[in-house]
């Protein structure tokens, strides 16, 4: 981790603040590099963040299996691991509507005609949850009042440039030589 201000004091009391909020969001061990750019008098503050990849999706084929009744036309699942079930009934809620779907108890659940295919539903994403706590971190970093923002996210790094003003192209240039040096480590 790495801040850069031309006022020594600054940058050090910046960086603590940025390990107190990478703790408190609890996303430390994702994150394998992060820049800061900050200078008051343009003013600009520029945050890179570079993070690891997470595991791998959770599939409502990997908790539970799915039977189609044709006859009765509803599908039944029957859950055999219920640590994601209130995110499997999240998802089903917003697919099929919340009328159709029934939890008549915590290993089974039931939809009312089944509208998509959802026996590949990706039920649990620890990729995008860690993108939210970054996000969350982030925002939480940014300096109060710098609410106009250019945003980047690509390839495991995202990159804000941050003012109270316009954004300039220079500090877009300086965002994006951030963005190659991560790259290039």
């Amino acid at each position: 981790m790495k801040v850069e201000c031309y006022d020594k004091d600054g940058a050090e009391v910046y960086d603590m603040i940025v390990r107190h909020i990478l703790q408190e969001v609890q996303v430390t061990r994702s994150i394998s590099d992060l820049r800061v750019f900050v200078d008051p008098r343009e003013p600009v503050f520029i945050i890179v963040v570079k993070f690891e990849r997470a595991a791998a999706p959770i599939l409502l084929e990997d908790l539970a299996e799915c039977e189609y009744n044709k006859q009765a036309k509803e599908l039944f699942i029957r859950v055999e691991d219920e640590t994601y079930l209130p995110e499997l009934l999240q998802k089903l809620w917003e697919i099929e509507g919340r009328n159709k779907v029934h939890h008549p108890s915590r290993y089974e659940v039931i939809v009312d005609s089944p509208t998509s295919d959802i026996k590949k539903l990706v039920v649990h994403d620890p990729q995008e949850n860690m993108k939210k706590k970054i996000y969350d971190a982030v925002f939480r970093i940014i300096p109060e009042g710098f609410r106009v923002i250019e945003h980047r996210s690509e390839d495991g790094i995202i990159a804000m440039t941050c003012s109270d003003e316009l954004i300039k192209d220079e500090w877009l240039e300086k965002t994006d030589k951030i963005i190659e040096e991560m790259k290039n480590e």
